[in-house]
Order: structure tokens, then sequence, then C-alpha cells
């Protein structure tokens, strides 16, 4: 098995393609080995993958399919995308309460909003199909983003549009009244007023119905009587328009359904592969929608759409209702765990530390909690006001990964276990940090922003890689030793590269830990490797000095065998005929040197470290 392993490991090297054709079970042996190289080579276990149930393997079918209507002849596949295109868009705008909409299907979730500002730049630029970006020099196009949109998605619109920057402008959210995390409609009002009179042209709003971080959503209402007084597009996106398919729907949301547009990611919310975002959009002229790339007069282009026809056929309309609503639930079960009400109704649970915690503190946390409750889903975010906090997002990776209550009350029984102890740790850090310096000979205490890291023994006396060697050997040793202690202290290395390369990192402690009998026990164990490994070093030289020794003493006592026979005896042939009729007795005497005794005259160990010792001396002196 190594061997076929190595074998396909070098045809992971990109190369010639081969001249001679090899037959499917080869070439899905190969991919197999690709998608698993790392974790065979290095013998790690295999990450969480998606849970894939039938509609999925549904979703993987429509591409299969999709290859093969493509052959069809121009009429039949023309008649067949058609009625793949018409029917998911009828059944997606019934399903999300979207009245008299079109739908254009795409790989990138981003990709129908740039389509959809190509589409509104032709309505408002008339010649503009004729001129190009030359009638944008009159009145410069102004896109307004909340400040809690999608990191990149106003930069990502001008890159694709050609754009400058200045054409985007990025609305703060509320900071006295309402959601923190929603636009200012205010500002946004005071700030279209001001580009107006700048002989600017407002474009497009996009809104959030349930912002990436904290799943809140803005005052979508007010947002499009704004843009009904400005001429403006309302485009809305975000997690809360899953929601739209429950039989109750809350008014924030609601609104959503009077936008111009809205981008959905039914992918997610169904936990369905490899399956197209859609956007949803009201326009009546075919002709711009076909220049702006929403509609497409490539029959190909159209089966797109086939992949999520099968699996919304296969789920059914009760089906898709049942995990979104099933999503939403597991919200609820994790606030009635904690005690806690939701007042603005968000299908996502922010959990923020009270205490003053740096941002890596808060990462391990999360990614504590997604080790011991992968199915959770749980993530970490950094938001402006809040900072870094723990989400759960089950709209987002529930149907995913398959997360039930159960999966979400340990998710919580979790937290409550790892909170006390994180606690307990802050509290404990100074005094960590004091007994350190109180072994300052012995131990450097390394003050990380992310976790309570603790040096070992400093090699003094050397050059610097020679230090480092020591370093690393003294630290491993330590290391293992720590980890063989009856504790439930978690031990580990630092980073492979910076300062902090050789250093022992002490893990989450509780609150009955005796700080100082911890660092005596790593301080002791820290001066028992230091004094055994000099031990050996000296042992060591002492073996090389007495080897050099018997060397010259052997080669004088040649010298005088030479003397001492003559030169004759020295030839093997006559010399054994002479030593035959006239044996010599040779003066020649064998010498030793005491190991022990070099050792306990060059070095002053611990007495316990040179008992355990002698047994090892009396051997190694009859390999010597």
């Amino acid at each position: 098995m190594g061997t076929e392993r190595r074998r396909f490991s070098r045809t992971s090297i990109p190369g010639p393609l081969q001249g001679d054709g090899q037959d499917v079970a080869t070439i899905l042996h190969l991919v197999h080995n690709l998608i698993h190289e790392e974790e065979e080579k290095e013998d790690k276990p295999s990450q969480q993958m998606q849970n894939v149930g039938e509609q999925a393997h549904m979703a993987l079918l429509g591409h299969s399919l999709a290859a093969y209507i493509s052959v069809l002849d121009r009429e039949r596949l023309r008649k067949l995308t058609t009625r793949i295109l018409s029917d998911t868009t009828l059944w997606l705008c019934r399903l999300f309460r979207y009245e008299n909409g079109s739908a254009c299907f795409h790989e990138d979730d981003r990709a129908g909003l740039v389509r959809v500002c190509r589409l509104v730049i032709n309505v408002r630029y008339e010649e503009f199909a004729t001129e190009g970006y030359a009638v944008l020099s009159s009145k410069q196009p102004v896109i307004y983003q909340s400040s809690s949109c999608r990191p990149g998605l106003g930069q990502h619109l001008c890159s694709q549009l050609g754009l400058p920057l200045s054409s985007l402008c990025t609305v703060p959210c509320n900071t006295i009244f309402g959601s923190q995390h929603q636009m200012d409609v205010a500002l946004l009002d005071k700030l279209i007023k001001e580009d107006i009179e700048a002989g600017k042209l407002p474009l497009l709003l996009i809104a959030n119905a349930g912002t990436p971080g904290a799943g809140h959503t803005d005052k979508l209402g007010r947002l499009k009587e704004l843009c009904d007084q400005y001429n403006m597009w309302l485009h809305v996106e975000g997690v809360n328009l899953a929601t739209l398919a429950l039989g109750q729907v809350t008014s924030a949301v609601m609104a959503a359904t009077r936008s111009d547009s809205m981008t959905l990611t039914p992918g997610q919310w169904l936990g369905l592969p490899a399956v197209t975002a859609v956007t949803l959009y009201r326009h009546e002229d075919p002709a711009l929608s076909l220049a702006a790339g929403l509609t497409s007069s490539q029959p190909v282009e159209k089966l797109r759409a086939l992949p999520l026809w099968l699996s919304l056929q296969h789920l059914g309309h009760n089906g898709i209702v049942q995990k979104i609503k099933h999503a939403t639930a597991l919200v609820m079960v994790s606030l009635c765990a904690q005690q806690v009400e939701d007042e603005l109704n968000s299908p996502v649970v922010l959990f923020k530390f009270s205490q003053e915690m740096s941002a890596g503190k808060i990462l391990t946390l999360g990614e504590q909690l997604a080790q011991l409750v992968p199915t959770s889903g749980v993530d970490v975010v950094e938001l402006e006001d809040e900072g870094t906090c723990v989400r759960f997002s089950p709209l987002l990776t529930a149907a995913v990964l398959g997360t039930q209550p159960e999966d979400v009350e340990e998710l919580v029984e979790r937290l409550s276990e790892l909170v006390p102890v994180m606690s307990s740790t802050m509290c404990l850090r100074q005094d960590f940090r004091e007994e350190s310096h109180r072994h300052s000979a012995s131990l450097r205490y390394v003050d990380d922003i992310s976790w309570p890291g603790l040096g070992v023994p400093q090699a003094e006396g050397m050059d610097e890689s020679r230090r480092k060697q020591v370093l690393e050997k003294i630290n491993n040793e330590l290391l293992r030793k720590l980890q063989d202690l009856d504790t439930d202290i978690i031990f580990s290395t630092g980073p492979e590269f910076g300062a902090a390369k050789y250093t022992i990192f002490v893990g989450m402690v509780t609150e009955d830990v005796d700080v100082s009998e911890l660092v005596d026990t790593i301080a002791a164990l820290g001066r028992d490797i230091e004094e055994s490994g000099r031990l050996l070093e000296n042992m060591t030289e002492v073996v090389r000095k007495g080897i050099l020794e018997a060397e010259l003493q052997l080669q004088k006592a040649n010298e005088e065998k030479l003397i001492e026979e003559g030169m004759l005896r020295q030839i093997p042939l006559v010399g054994s005929v002479l030593n035959w009729f006239s044996p010599v007795e040779s003066s020649i005497k064998g010498r030793t040197f005491n190991l022990a005794a070099d050792i306990e005259d060059t070095v002053t160990p611990s007495r316990q470290y040179l008992e355990g010792v002698k047994p090892l001396i009396k051997p190694f002196l009859l390999l010597v």
C-alpha cells in the first residue's frame, strides 16, 4: 500500500498528458487519492463533510443530466430548458412571496447583483448601450451599501462594473436608536441629497435582510420609500430571506418582497451541494435584461437551473418549509437553554464573552466548541461594536451538517463548561506570571496576547544555532513529561515560526488549580532535563577524551613493540617462523579509564539522577 500511495502521490504533480488512455476505474482511483492524500500522508482524521442525503444526490445528479441533455437537438433542447427555467422561476417566486418576478441563476452569489447593476445603468443612462462608459462622466453613478454588509462586496461591484471606488458610498449603522447593525436611514437620506447636489446620480441601494455577522434586518419598508422618492433600485440580500417561505413572517422581512431584486442562496438553506444562487428581480424590458446578462438566449445556459429544479421537486413545498422551520427552531432551542429572549427575532445567535478578552482567546473558544460539537456549525465573527463573538447561524449550516436539537443543547452545555474555565484562567493569569518570574533563573514568561505562554530554560555560553538546538531539545522533553502528568491541563508547543517557538503553552485551568505548585513542577522538570542533558554531554566528552588517549597510547605501544621485537618479526610470514623458533614475551600492557569516576569529577548532578545513571555505566564501558 505504501508503494501504491507513493505512486499516486507522484501523479499529483502536474505533468504532461499520458500518451495512452486510462480506464475509468484508474482515473477514479486517482481522484480518490488526490482528495485524501494529505490525510493519508500525515495520518490526519477525516474532516467533517457535508451531510449528503437523497435531496443532495438529486442536486448532484442534475449536473450529470445537464451534460447529457446538452447534446439533444436544438429544438428539443430549447423546449426542455424553457420548461425547466419557467418551472423553477415560478416555484421560487411563489415559495418566497415574490410576485411577477423573473429569475437569474448564477454560480457566484455576487454575480446576480453585478448583473442587476448593469441593468439599472442601462435603464438610467439611455445612451449607455451606444456610448458606453462615456455617458457616466456627465453624472457619476453612486451605489449605497451598509457598513454591516458583506466585506468586499462594494469593491467587487466597482471592479466588475469598471466604476471608480468613489462611486461606492458606505452608510453607517445606527448609533443611538435601533440596532447597531441596521443602516441609519436618516443619514442615508442626507447622503443622497448631498450626492444629488454634487451632480451625482443615486443608482442603487443594497440592503440586508439578515446582516452577515449578527443576522439583523434593515428597516426595509422605510428604505423602499426612500428609494421610490429618489428613483433608486432596492436590492436585498441576507439569510433572513429564507423565512419568507414560512407561514408566519415578520413585517421587517416581509418588506423585502417589495424590493426590486433580491438574492437567494437555497443551496445553503436546504443543504443542497453545487446548487446555484438565484436573484429574483422585476423588470419588464427583456432586451435590457438580456443586455445585462440576467437572461440568456443560449439554451445550455438555462441548464444551470436543472439541479435546483430536480431538488425542489424531490423536497416538495412541505419539505422545503420543514427544513427552514427546523433551522429557525434550533435558534429557539439555544435561547431557551440560556433563558434569553430574542427581541429582534433574529435567526442568528451571538455569544459574547462578558470579560475583556483578546480576539485570539475568543477564537480559541470557538475552535474548541467546533471540535467538541462539530454538527453545531459554530464559527467566530468579528463585529465592529461587539468585537469578536462566537456565532450560531443554523439557517446557513443546519441543513448541511444535519444539526438536531440535542446538538444545540450539547453546544450550550459545552459553552457553560468552557466559560467558567476561561474566566478562572483569566483570573489566575497574573498569578501565573508572578510565579514564573519567581523562577526567572530557569523560566522565562512569554506574554502572549492570545494564550498564557510559558518559556523554557535558556542555554547560555554558546552560539545562537547551538542554543536553539538545546532549547528545542529541552522544550520537547519538557512537553513530553508535562503531558505525562496526571492532570486535565493541556500543554502544547508554540507556533512553528515567531518568538514563541521554543515555549510551552499552558491551557485553560479551573479555579482550584494551585498555580504555585504548577509552576514549581514545570521548573523542577526543566531543571532535571537540563541537568541530565549536561550529564550526557560530559559523559560523551569523557568517552571522547578517553578514546583519543587510548589511541595515542596504542600508537606508542606499537612503536615500543617495533623496537623491542625488531623489523623482521613484523613481516607476516617471516614473523610467524621466527616466533615459532624463538618466542618473545611481549611487555605491552592494556589500559583502562574509570568512566564513573570521571563523571563524578566533572559534573555534580542531583544525587537522585546520578543513582539512576550508574546502572547504565557498566554496559556502556563494555560497549567501549
